[in-house]
């Protein structure tokens, strides 16, 4: 009987992990909460849409696609769409139990199912990460994520004319996406000096040779905004964002190499539309409830073949550490390979381990160029709002953590409900984490016994057999 393995998440890690097991002999139930795989990277239209170039917005579609037909085509493989882990159940032995419901997500007939896998992949992603200011919260500001999103799925505009602001190359092909759909993109802000930039880039070069064709793609995206005539400035920022009922105009600033303010710099620009991202957030819901170490308590530690401290549970992709999609698929692949029982001696195993250890050193240069300087947080104000769910603002909780709940994060966020809304603190839980840091500690923004949104109802249903037998929704 060959090993049964669970993926969770169809995104290039997790498209990388099933086509990894599946050579190596396993049996694949691919899970993400999608209609279609690819995630954030490879978001397609809806099949409704018709489109004729799925591909046009999308960089290395075709390697996509291959791979997608070749994994969801498999007979050893089951793809289940529109299928959220909620939950993760530790076993005393072998890997948790899976929680899944299925169906659409607005959805009355959802169903829950649990699987008990002989080993679990989770390369659930990362979503932006955005850091307050004041007027954040204006309808018309939007991550950089769902702006791409927008544009890749539904080839939406959020808006004309937009400024782009924040900080990461993820800023380019941001700014690509949305010429290619039709908008107006004023500029392009990175928040980090040249300086910062160029010492984090130009670091031991030779170990730049590797990432050929990320350069390439970079290359292409700058190459596009310049025919356009869409400027790049560096050491420049977003730090207010002004409206009456949505925005209208940006506030950006000059700042130093610790993200303070150079006062004086201030500027301001009519805008139809900011958008605004300061990196990724992995998504360690699920890791932290299998009991998986964490790393420095940003990313899932994994060993040489991306197990993780859990027997059993292997992870891949952004939760191990940002480095983009080619790093993902490649650690994917290695984890694939690895649950699915694959010989460890295997050529195009070793051959994955030395592309994915260079992945590892492209990480390390992409965040030493691309830092969250510590000074942030001196661009908000007291009704600055951090918790957007619970409209908690700035001065709220710096006034719960320097009175009666001194000490604990636990009772600030209590006090004040910051992290306690509909999104669990997915958004603001390490802004929150960050600015309690000094005062109360911090405190885990990841532990969430229930990863994702589950109706009353729906808990009360018993789960669903699930057959042995090959399943499928495409």
């Amino acid at each position: 009987m060959s090993r049964h393995v669970v993926v969770v998440g169809a995104g290039p890690a997790g498209l990388g992990a099933a086509a990894g097991a599946l050579r190596a002999g396993a049996r694949v139930t691919l899970l993400d909460a999608a209609e279609e795989p690819g995630g954030q990277y490879h978001r397609m239209p809806p099949a409704a849409f018709g489109a004729t170039r799925p591909g046009r917005l999308h960089h290395g579609w075709r390697g996509f696609e291959r791979l997608r037909d070749r994994v969801l085509g498999h007979p050893r493989c089951a793809w289940w769409p529109e299928s959220a882990v909620w939950s993760v159940d530790r076993t005393e032995q072998g890997p948790p139990h899976v929680h899944v419901l299925r169906g659409e997500a607005d959805g009355a007939g959802r169903e829950r199912h649990v699987l008990r896998p002989d080993a679990l992949v989770l390369a659930p992603g990362a979503h932006d990460r955005v850091l307050p200011f004041p007027g954040w919260d204006l309808p018309g500001v939007f991550t950089a994520g769902a702006a791409q999103a927008l544009a890749k799925g539904e080839r939406l505009v959020i808006g004309d004319p937009v400024l782009i602001a924040g900080s990461g190359p993820f800023l380019l092909p941001v700014a690509a996406s949305l010429v290619e759909a039709g908008a107006t993109v004023l500029g392009v802000l990175e928040a980090n000096p040249a300086a910062t930039v160029a010492r984090g880039w130009a670091a031991r070069p030779w170990e730049l040779a590797p990432q050929a064709g990320k350069a390439a793609e970079l290359a292409g995206y700058a190459g596009l905004l310049a025919r356009h005539r869409v400027p790049y400035r560096t050491g420049r920022a977003v730090i207010e964002a002004r409206g009456d009922g949505r925005v209208e105009e940006a506030v950006t600033a000059r700042l130093r190499h610790d993200w303070s303010v150079v006062p004086g710099t201030e500027r301001t620009v009519a805008v139809d539309a900011l958008c605004v991202t300061h990196g990724f957030s992995p998504q360690l819901e699920l890791p932290v409830a299998a009991g998986c170490r964490l790393r420095g308590g940003a990313f899932t530690d994994v060993d040489d073949d991306q197990r993780t401290s859990v027997p059993g549970v292997y992870a891949a992709g952004e939760i191990t550490g940002i480095a983009g999609a080619p790093a993902a698929r490649t650690e994917g692949l290695l984890a694939g390979w690895a649950a699915g029982g694959g010989d460890r001696g295997d050529r195009a195993a070793a051959a994955l381990r030395r592309r994915r250890d260079r992945a590892r050193a492209f990480a390390g240069r992409l965040a030493a160029a691309h830092p969250v300087g510590a000074a942030w947080p001196g661009w908000l104000r007291p009704d600055t709002i951090v918790c957007r769910c619970e409209e908690t603002a700035y001065g709220t909780l710096l006034r719960a953590a320097d009175g009666e709940a001194a000490g604990s994060a636990r009772a600030v966020r209590l006090g004040t409900r910051a992290g306690l809304g509909p999104c669990q603190a997915r958004v603001c839980g390490p802004t929150v984490a960050e600015l309690l840091r000094d005062r109360a500690g911090g405190g885990d923004p990841h532990r969430r016994p229930v990863a994702q949104p589950i109706r009353l109802g729906e808990l009360a249903n018993p789960p669903v057999d699930t057959p042995d037998k090959k399943e499928s929704a495409r």
